[in-house]
């Protein structure tokens, strides 16, 4: 019973309507709602409150941002045809909610688009010693084509193209990155409102975060894309303990990366850590991380050579190069030395 007038107390103001109506469209930030109610940010952050202790609401913390989504309250399901009914959806006020939330997406757009003009040239220079994205991408998709992703984790997802072509054969899709930037940049391509982007955005989480400590719990994800990712480790067998910690019995792991290269000005201009991957070294990490070898594909094209990696966390994987059996404790160790 508390809980229940709990949240009728929560919804007895419009302001908090007009806030639920909203986040039940998109997430956003506590400026932006200020924004689209014109009221300061001190008194969104009181309604907030509010909803948040009746779970109808839960905010997120994400760099200096904090951002708002619909809560786990069990009666918010019940709520949502109240919410979505066409008298409430189509009334004066939230006509005009919904036409200043026009205005937000299309300010997170156009800032997605001055960053990408700005980066450009650096990314067209990368872009240019290896074969088109398209045919990665292409190459991505027939290696996974077969397999259920269920619980996708995108490990530094970056823009969220990788959401984009996976996303929509995933049950639920975890993104992570640990730039907010980054994240704002994926939000604003990947989620809104539009009707094309409204199944994809009420699956997708963005979390910041990064590959050195996934802020996952043990054994949730069935699927990991690390796509142009992990030339950024320092130990990139680390890297790859914490995929495996995070990866159920059975789940995929698939790595794209460049072949080993001798380009010094991708480590010295673009801050990569590793100047691509060997097979042997993969085969290797995939092992002692408990991960089976399933295939590889190599992709030629330009000066760098591109490489994809799909692997299947087994707990009986072995180091190719011997008969040792890959142990938590090996695992903890390559951890501990981040």
């Amino acid at each position: 019973m508390n809980e229940i007038l709990t949240i009728f107390r929560a919804l007895a103001d419009p302001t908090r309507i007009r806030i639920m109506l909203l986040l039940l469209k998109m997430e956003l930030a506590v400026g932006e709602l200020a924004q689209i109610l014109e009221q300061s940010q001190p008194r969104i952050s009181r309604h907030i409150r509010i909803l948040d202790e009746a779970g109808l609401a839960e905010r997120r913390k994400e760099g200096s941002w904090v951002f708002l989504r619909p809560g786990q309250a069990p009666e918010l399901d019940v709520l949502r045809r109240l919410f979505r009914a066409k008298n409430v959806v189509t009334s004066e006020q939230a006509l005009s909610d919904q036409a200043q939330l026009s205005l937000v997406r299309k300010a997170r757009a156009e800032m997605a688009e001055r960053y990408f003009e700005a980066h450009a040239e650096e990314w067209d220079a990368i872009r240019s010693l290896h074969l088109p994205e398209d045919d990665v991408e292409q190459a991505m998709l027939a290696l996974l084509k077969d397999i259920n992703l269920g619980h996708m984790l995108d490990i530094g997802t970056g823009t969220g193209r990788m959401v984009e072509l996976f996303g929509p054969n995933s049950e639920k899709v975890t993104a992570l990155d640990k730039s907010p930037e980054m994240l704002r940049l994926a939000r604003a391509k990947i989620l809104g409102d539009k009707a094309d982007q409204a199944e994809l955005t009420s699956k997708t989480e963005l979390k910041i975060g990064d590959f050195n400590n996934l802020p996952i719990e043990d054994n949730q994800v069935d699927s990991v894309l690390l796509h142009q990712v992990l030339h950024y480790a320092q130990h990139p067998e680390a890297a790859l303990a914490e995929v495996s910690r995070v990866l159920r019995h059975g789940g995929t792991v698939m790595i794209a990366d460049f072949a080993p290269h001798d380009r010094e000005e991708l480590r010295s201009a673009h801050a990569h850590a590793r100047l691509g991957f060997s097979d042997d070294s993969m085969k290797r990490w995939f092992a002692d991380s408990q991960i089976d070898m399933v295939q590889s594909r190599t992709l030629d094209g330009g000066e760098l050579t591109v490489k994809i990696w799909v692997g299947r966390k087994s707990g009986l994987s072995q180091i190719h190069t011997g008969t040792r059996t890959a142990s938590s404790t090996n695992i903890k160790q390559k951890r501990a030395t981040l």
